[in-house]
């Protein structure tokens, strides 16, 4: 990225630093701007190993992909999608299943032009779509990704909802949310899901690191809320967990990890502070 920004997409906050765009800096990609690389130096300053955090999410994304693709799934709802970059749903589980589809939802402006360009590049937007919406109305939700035409509804789908459901406020209906989504899932359907937590860290000593990265995120458009490992196992009611249940994220089918930034927390996943699970819907 040049010192120069380029001209946002129509809508695009920058007076404020966004979730979906510093994450984007933190794994080395270009879809950011100066206000959020900013955030991003700052964040690094404050808790180095941010950067390998991150990573490790977008690693899990991975695993669970190609889990689900191994699985029978070749269709896929992936809300809170992000800015595009290594290892995007449709890439991994379409190297497993040449056919799989996926249609991505992010309210961020920039994530859905970005994605947009990506799939127009690839050739492959007719086969996977991207939408603009807030994930916390499933009823438009759904009905736009079924209008996309890219999911058959009486087939079983992968819902994905991996780093974003902590964007959601304590106040926020989330297993409410969640349900609903679940129940317009037909059987043999998958929730694959992350969230940040502080229940079990053994690093305390970076507790204090931790809140001050909280306090950064709660100045920009996309604050953070924790929550608890009861909660987060609560979004899985009624479905059946895919061993080994909800985890570390360096605990998640630690075999198949292949980052050398995730393996450097393999000896102590709880200092990630990122939980992470998949459940099938019987």
């Amino acid at each position: 990225m040049t010192t120069q920004d380029p001209e946002a997409p129509e809508g695009v906050d920058l007076d404020r630093p966004n979730a979906a765009r510093i994450y984007d800096w933190f794994l080395g990609g270009d879809a950011n701007w100066a206000i959020d690389r900013q955030f991003g130096e700052q964040a690094v300053k404050t808790f180095p190993m941010i950067k390998t955090v991150a990573r490790a999410g977008r690693d899990f994304l991975g695993r669970g992909v190609r889990y689900l693709a191994r699985n029978g799934i070749d269709q896929f709802l992936d809300l809170g999608s992000g800015v595009p970059t290594v290892g995007n749903v449709h890439e991994v589980a379409t190297d497993v299943n040449p056919d799989a589809r996926c249609v991505y939802v992010d309210n961020e402006p920039v994530a859905v032009a970005h994605s947009q360009i990506l799939l127009e590049k690839e050739g492959v937007a007719g086969r996977h779509a991207v939408l603009q919406g807030d994930l916390r109305d499933p009823a438009d939700i759904w009905k736009r990704a079924l209008d996309t035409g890219v999911l058959d509804p009486n087939r079983p789908i992968g819902l994905i909802m991996v780093g974003v459901l902590y964007f959601l406020g304590a106040d926020e209906p989330v297993a409410q949310t969640i349900r609903k989504y679940l129940s317009l899932l037909p059987s043999g359907s998958y929730f694959l899901s992350s969230h940040l937590t502080d229940d079990g860290l053994q690093d305390m000593a970076d507790a204090d690191s931790r809140e001050t990265i909280m306090k950064q995120y709660n100045k920009s458009s996309t604050p953070l809320t924790l929550r608890s490992r009861a909660e987060f196992t609560s979004f899985f009611e009624g479905l059946e967990l895919v061993e080994p249940g909800i985890v570390y994220l360096p605990e998640w089918h630690p075999e198949e990890i292949e980052s050398k930034a995730t393996r450097k927390l393999a000896h102590d996943p709880s200092f990630v502070g990122h939980i992470c699970g998949l459940g099938r819907k019987p």
